[in-house]
Parts: C-alpha cells; structure tokens; sequence
C-alpha cells in the first residue's frame, strides 16, 4: 500500500485505504455469545417436563447443574420453541394429575349405541387407566340412580382383592351418579373425582375408548336388541384387553401389562394364523405351531 502511494501521489484512494485498515477492528455481532445447542434443548426440555416452571426458574436449575444462562435468554429460547409461559403450560395440570395418579385411577362414563330400530341403548363401562383394561359393566334402553348404583356394587365384588389398587374414581357430574353410587366407593376407600362441567377432555381416557369401540365395531355394524349389543361388546372388549396392541403401552395388550409381561419377541416363522371375530369384523392374528 505505502509503494503504491509513493508511485501514484496523487491518487487519495489508496491512501482512504490504508487508514481504513488501520482504524476498522474485527467485526463482532453485539449482544451476548449464542448458547449451544445442547444447552439449548436442555432449557425446552426442563420447559417441557415441568410446566409450573418459569423461565427465571428454569434458569436457576440450569445454574445448579453449572451453567450459566441469562434469564432473558432463556425466556428467548423458550419463545422461539413455541413454549408458552409457565402460566398457560400449568392449565395443563389435571392431566398431568391424571398421568402421574393412573395407577390407581378408575375412570368412568356413558357410552350409547343406536339400534337397527331407532332405540338408543346406554352401555356403563369403566376403564382401570394404568392397564387401560375395559369393564363393561351393563347395557340399558332406560339407566337410572338405583341400576347404575347396582353396577358399581358388582363392580366392587368382581374387583374383590383388587380393589386395593385403587385410590380414585373419576367420573362426570351426570344426575345418574347418585350419593349411594359414591358410597359404595367411598367403602371401598375409593374417593370419588369430578370432572369439570362440559369438559369431556377430562376424562380422556374414557372418551377414547368411547371413539375405539365405535370406529372398530359398534358403527360397523347393524344392532337389533339389548341382548344383541351385549353379547357385541362382550366379544370386542374380551379382543381389546386380552389381543389388541396398545401404542402407549408398548404394544401389548392390557392383560399383558396387568400380568408384567413383557412384549414378547419370537422369531417370525412365516406362518401366521388368523382367527376371525365377530363375523371377520375383527382380526387377530398369530404365529401357527
């Protein structure tokens, strides 16, 4: 550059040049230094798996573990993954209640099946929500406070040394669910759980096995009768808590997570057999001897 000057002195470009080399430092992003990204998915994992946490709470974890974190960055981090604040993210707390009390959970509620013949029938089940096993406790054109009651009593009986295992009874605030209905769990040491009015989502479980059974069965076919609906349901309930795969609960049936066993891994064979139920509505399939 200084050789440059010197042939050309009249030239005032390379000199503009050289004092801008002289005068321009290394170009920096203002702000603080970008986190990494594991210390990135750490902050919206803490978020995720613990929804009272705030950012300023997540923080403080992050500094206990050894890392240390601006609460504002946090709370940028959070925002850029589409985590709401701890506020909104608590609303979700009944069914964290529900996840973490499922062992001891029994859900109840109403289903209803529309016969060939324009009667509606009322199916009571319950459904033991850490196996997700089904009981259909009874079928009825006409429930009312003293049948439903009956229902849960034998309930009770068929449960016997079982009944132990139970803590709670969620069920929704329908007229049918009587004092006496509450009593008897209330014998048992079963305290009873109200889902909020209008709010079926509370009782997630239960309202999915009410969309199960009618997509598998019940809306697939025509029923004529009482008797019919029973004998249906008995069949597709027998399927679903002794056969049919469960995504949540690592693909096996209830009966298998109620015994311990485990998902069983058995060398395919190439020879499946098939057993049809239901008229070849339902399939199950296994490995022939």
């Amino acid at each position: 550059m200084l050789e440059q000057l010197l042939r050309h002195p009249g030239d005032t470009a390379p000199h503009r040049e050289l004092i801008a080399d002289k005068w321009t430092y290394p170009h920096k992003k203002p702000g603080r230094p970008p986190i990494s990204e594991e210390t990135r998915e750490l902050i919206l994992r803490l978020a995720r798996e613990n929804p009272l946490w705030g950012h300023r709470r997540v923080q403080g974890e992050l500094a206990r573990l050894g890392i240390t974190v601006s609460a504002a960055t946090v709370q940028s981090v959070l925002r850029k993954g589409s985590i709401p604040p701890a506020p909104q993210r608590a609303s979700d707390a009944w069914s964290t209640f529900l996840r973490a009390q499922a062992s001891g959970l029994l859900a109840c509620d109403f289903s209803h099946v529309d016969t060939a013949f324009c009667r509606r029938l009322y199916v009571l089940f319950i459904m033991e929500v850490s196996t997700r096993r089904v009981h259909i406790l009874g079928v009825s054109e006409h429930p009312n406070r003293g049948w439903v009651t009956q229902r849960v009593r034998n309930l009770m009986m068929d449960l016997d040394d079982r009944v132990d295992r139970f803590r709670f009874f969620l069920r929704d605030r329908d007229g049918k669910f009587s004092d006496a209905f509450d009593a008897v769990l209330a014998g048992a040491d079963v305290q009873v759980l109200l889902t909020p009015p209008r709010s079926p989502k509370a009782n997630a479980f239960a309202e999915r096995w009410v969309g199960t059974v009618r997509r598998e069965c019940t809306d697939r076919l025509l029923i004529m009768n009482e008797r019919h609906l029973r004998a249906v349901l008995d069949t597709y309930t027998g399927h679903y808590n002794r056969h049919r795969p469960h995504q949540s609960l690592d693909q096996r049936p209830p009966q298998s997570v109620e015994a311990g066993r485990p998902a069983p891994v058995i060398p395919f064979a190439n020879r499946v057999r098939r057993t049809q139920l239901l008229s070849g509505l339902i399939n199950e399939y296994q490995q022939a001897a």
